[in-house]
């Protein structure tokens, strides 16, 4: 049975789960349904033309699951280039649009991003010799590396990093446009090598994105992981640029709480939605704005989980405020991703090793 939401504040409002006047609303429901397990699994993608998941595991493989025989197969092993450990390893993966590539985005030994493009062959294999590295961030700290990709404006790929880790932003990379550090990425994902991939600072301002997507309509959400109080859901909407050039305003803001007071963020995209860390969770893992046929009475709304809680909770935005709120399953797990895939299906990850469908209740 669900749970009234002890969270605090929503955009300035009180929550109790809708705002706005609309408590009198129907609030959707739904629950999870495990399909297979993993080893701590991360991300989860689908192919054009394949009806198979393509889930990353942390340690460096990409498993391809087919969920009609169950049947389990290495689409790709990066375990001999990557370390996994912490924040490190191999941390998000997607396709082309045109199916033909798989890229995907990980920690070398050094500890420092690659992403890395690799071209699919028969039998749903990624070839480890077509490897072209596209884009390298050096990292100055262990934790805080981003790792989401996403195709966005444009066909571009796109790049979540985040701020170089420790606290604070020590460098006050976050904010400061010469630096590759906290910030969406774009690049060309068919360049033949990393000068010809063109990396263009897209957004800005960001503590660890570490899922993040592009809707149908374009519209950017981020989840991006707070420090010491808050976690944030933050939408830069098509109609205003899908992002581009959006100043998400880490580490001048924590959320909506000024936080170091020598950065400024004039004009920052203020989130839509805020939790406190506590009884809620005390880290984001975003998250997906939900068009399944199979969640009728969630489409529209962002899903987003907690690593330390496992809640997966459902927010309705409109505009710049969330106006309705709901948890929709507690304690899933050390949650590491909600992530919708090309049939419109919503999966769940947690880093215990499960791999679950979001699926309608009742």
């Amino acid at each position: 049975m669900r749970k009234p939401i002890s969270l605090l504040a929503v955009a300035g409002f009180i929550l109790g789960g809708t705002l706005d006047g609309v408590g009198a609303a129907q609030m959707p429901s739904a629950r999870l349904v495990k399909v297979t397990n993993a080893s701590k699994p991360v991300d989860i993608a689908s192919r054009p033309g394949d009806d198979g998941l393509y889930i990353a595991e942390q340690d460096g493989l990409v498993i391809r699951y087919a969920p009609k025989t169950k049947a389990k197969t290495t689409a790709l092993d990066l375990t001999s280039l990557t370390g996994a450990s912490g924040e490190r390893g191999l941390l998000g993966v997607a396709f082309h649009p045109n199916g033909q590539f798989l890229f995907a985005n990980y920690t070398d030994a050094a500890g420092d991003t690659i992403v890395a493009r690799f071209r699919m062959t028969t039998g749903n294999v990624a070839d480890p010799a077509t490897r072209v590295e596209l884009f390298s961030l050096e990292q100055p700290y262990s934790n805080h590396n981003g790792g989401g990709l996403a195709f966005g404006p444009s066909n571009r790929l796109y790049i979540g990093t985040g701020d170089g880790g420790s606290r604070d932003d020590p460098q006050r990379f976050a904010l400061d446009r010469k630096s590759m550090l906290g910030k969406i990425i774009s690049i060309d994902p068919l360049a033949r090598n990393k000068r010809a991939a063109d990396p263009r600072i897209w957004s800005i301002g960001l503590r660890n994105p570490w899922r993040f997507e592009f809707d149908n309509d374009m519209n950017l959400w981020v989840a991006d992981v707070g420090q010491d109080k808050w976690e944030e859901v933050s939408v830069a909407w098509a109609t205003l640029g899908s992002g581009r050039n959006a100043n998400f305003g880490w580490s001048a803001y924590e959320g909506f709480a000024r936080f170091n007071k020598d950065q400024t963020a004039r004009n920052h995209l203020a989130p839509v939605y805020v939790y406190e860390h506590g009884d809620d969770g005390c880290s984001i893992s975003g998250g997906t704005r939900v068009r399944s046929p199979k969640l009728p009475t969630l489409t529209g709304w962002y899903v987003f989980g907690d690593y330390c809680t496992g809640h997966i909770t459902a927010i309705e935005v409109n505009g710049k405020k969330t106006t309705s709120i709901t948890r929709l399953v507690e304690n899933a797990g050390s949650v590491t991703a909600v992530r919708t895939v090309a049939s419109g299906d919503v999966y769940v990850l947690e880093l215990g090793g499960t791999v679950s469908l979001l699926t309608q209740r009742g």
